[in-house]
């Protein structure tokens, strides 16, 4: 129902920028919740950032005021910002959808793309 396609990905040195982008196919696009989760080495899945269909947003307390998540319905994408990164923000970075979802929970959202890596040196 819902085709999810991260890009934006790489490696970068800490305290450097990137920005995330996820390409969203789907009829309704704009009635969706969306979420940020990543994923680590050897580590379970986190919750980073959400945004809901009118335009909310929650953060994961280790990345707030460092990454900002936002929408642009017209273009059916959600990006992430991500500045100041750190080693520690290195994993994979996956786009997560699902309607009328409230949560920070991975397996609350029933829509993923495949994600991209961003490795931070140090």
């Amino acid at each position: 129902q819902v085709q999810l396609v991260e890009s934006g990905g790489g490696l970068v040195q800490a305290g450097g920028s990137l920005r995330l982008s996820c390409a969203a196919s789907g009829r309704t696009f704009s009635t969706y919740d969306m979420g940020w989760f990543r994923q680590a080495p050897g580590k379970e899945r986190e919750f980073v950032a959400r945004i809901t269909r009118r335009g909310s947003t929650f953060y994961a307390d280790s990345v707030k005021g460092r990454f900002t998540i936002s929408r642009d319905n017209a273009k059916n994408t959600v990006y992430l910002q991500l500045n100041s990164l750190k080693p520690e923000d290195t994993a994979v970075y996956y786009c997560a959808a699902g309607l009328f979802i409230n949560s920070n929970q991975a397996l609350d959202y029933p829509y993923w793309g495949q994600g991209t890596q961003v490795t931070v040196s140090s």
